[in-house]
């Protein structure tokens, strides 16, 4: 295995510091993406040797998934008035969480399933990465995977009927 050092984070900090932070902007006040993309690669410091080698992005999303539950708990309610109008179309991700449509689509889904598609279709996970992340077998996630966009699929068609 190759020296947890500097050099070593500083590769992680280059190849993942940018899906993290798109990571937490999707999820989080937009004020807070930052601080929270930083506590990840804090922790991803802290416990290096815990860092699988070739799995660096699934292991720094499921940490991510924990300091997100963290922050939440802390989180206040922001008044909608105070919530910002414009919309930073430079990113079709971010497009998306702004529409409506796909709010209530998303909305409509179990805590799960919705953790797995956006992991899946935004964070850009395989089958293999995923299972890491859910700490699942292959076989798991892909089946996870599949009964979640069977229930996206229904709520759409739901939600079109009306």
């Amino acid at each position: 295995m190759a020296p947890r050092d500097d050099a070593w984070f500083e590769g992680l900090f280059d190849l993942h510091s940018t899906a993290l932070y798109r990571y937490f902007v999707r999820r989080a006040p937009r004020d807070d993406a930052e601080d929270l993309t930083a506590d990840v690669l804090a922790v991803a410091w802290r416990r290096r040797d815990d860092v699988p080698d070739g799995a660096e992005l699934p292991w720094l999303y499921r940490t991510a998934g924990f300091v997100l539950a963290n922050h939440r708990r802390k989180l206040r309610p922001v008044p909608v008035e105070v919530v910002p109008e414009e919309v930073d179309d430079s990113d079709p991700a971010t497009l998306a969480v702004e529409d409506d449509e796909v709010r209530a689509v998303l909305a409509a889904l179990s805590p799960r399933d919705r953790r797995i598609l956006l992991l899946h279709a935004w964070e850009g996970l395989d089958g293999a990465q995923l299972a890491e992340v859910l700490g699942i077998s292959r076989g798991g996630a892909d089946a996870a995977l599949s009964r979640a966009r069977a229930r996206l699929r229904e709520a759409w068609s739901e939600r079109a009927a009306v």
